[in-house]
């Protein structure tokens, strides 16, 4: 099984990055970092008569890295209560590509598992619950297999490193990845 990580955050060496690497220590795998690739927004034209445009950007980059990877990692920090503006990007550009007739994204979405980490302050187990939920109902609307997620405590680059119940999770994790 192949392994994608998306990485959301916008901050080198932080929170997020330091769980992802202890999820995939040892692991190949493949990491995408979202804020060192140009995804523009886009103009919703999907009820237009020509509809989308294509946008000239690095998406086309990630796509196929996506639909090459049976298992993905989503990880981001929690800002305001909710993904990074990166990756929320990144998933409103499914909406283009849905109706992308050059793929069939959903079917291929249908087809992997997904996985999200989440890092942010004290009260993240708690905080981070409703986005969980909508990474939830973003995966069932494209059939996509939501296997676990990680909520991480940390604000301060590295202070999830104190957090011995996402460590030990992030262990499990581990176990799990080199054994696929």
């Amino acid at each position: 099984m192949k392994i994608l990580a998306l990485l959301g955050s916008s901050r080198k060496k932080g929170n997020t990055e330091y769980m992802v690497n202890r999820v995939l220590e040892g692991v190949e795998h493949t990491s995408i970092e979202l804020a060192e690739l140009n995804v523009l927004p886009i103009v919703d034209r999907r009820h237009t008569v020509e509809g989308f445009s294509f946008v000239d950007d690095d998406y086309e980059k990630i796509l196929p890295q996506l639909l090459q990877h049976d298992i993905i990692i989503f990880a981001t920090p929690l800002y305001w209560y909710g993904m990074s503006g990166h990756m929320k990007t990144f998933f409103d550009r499914w909406s283009q590509y849905l109706r992308d007739e050059r793929f069939d994204l959903k079917g291929e979405l249908s087809k992997k598992k997904a996985y999200v980490i989440v890092t942010g302050g004290a009260n993240a187990p708690i905080t981070a619950l409703p986005l969980i939920q909508q990474f939830q109902y973003i995966f069932d609307f494209v059939d996509m297999k939501f296997e676990d997620y990680i909520i991480a405590r940390g604000v301060k680059p590295e202070e999830v490193s104190q957090d011995q119940l996402a460590l030990q999770k992030a262990q499990h994790w581990n176990n799990v990845f080199k054994n696929v």
